[in-house]
């Protein structure tokens, strides 16, 4: 089995960049982007264990219409699916070190399909997202604080990425 290059994640330049001091505000960022989402978006997340990608996942889901509760790591299942008014799929690829598990996903169906795809550590294999996406960066500033950050790829995710940073409160744009 071949390991996953893990190489530099380059990325655009921010639309967004926020800094939250609790899981309410990062959630709230992520409820924000799904009312945002019509549905064939995919979104990279990118942060460390613990930095809060789950918890923006779960605000997604609510803005989706999803039942943001119900929203728990794929880290063992490696997706799960959630019914909105458009489908959810919640992606982790943590647990793959190998480019064939990941191709053995079958990621392509979901990225090309209707709902909203969210890969967490999306970094891990790049390669599998489409040119098309919204990269969120997500780091863990110490205590509840974190930086949130939207890196558009493309025209429709930079659009999605400043009508979000549009309608945040106390948008810290860049």
């Amino acid at each position: 089995m071949t390991a996953i290059p893990a190489g530099p994640t380059i990325m655009a330049p921010p639309v967004a960049v926020w800094e939250t001091t609790s899981a309410e505000a990062t959630r709230a960022i992520g409820q924000l982007l799904g009312e945002a989402c019509a549905g064939g978006e995919t979104i990279a997340l990118i942060g460390p264990l613990g930095a809060g990608k789950t918890c923006l996942v779960r605000g997604l889901a609510a803005g989706l219409g999803a039942p943001a509760e119900a929203v728990t790591s794929p880290t063992f299942v490696l997706i799960h699916e959630y019914a909105g008014r458009v489908p959810l799929y919640h992606v982790d690829l943590y647990r793959l070190d190998a480019r064939d598990a990941v191709n053995g996903l079958g990621l392509e169906e979901y990225v090309d399909s209707a709902g909203v795809t969210v890969i967490e550590w999306a970094d891990r294999a790049p390669a599998v997202l489409p040119g098309d996406h919204l990269r969120v960066a997500i780091e863990h500033l110490g205590g509840d604080r974190r930086r949130v950050t939207l890196h558009p790829q493309g025209a429709r995710p930079a659009a999605l990425a400043a009508q979000v940073a549009a309608r945040h409160p106390g948008t810290g744009g860049a």
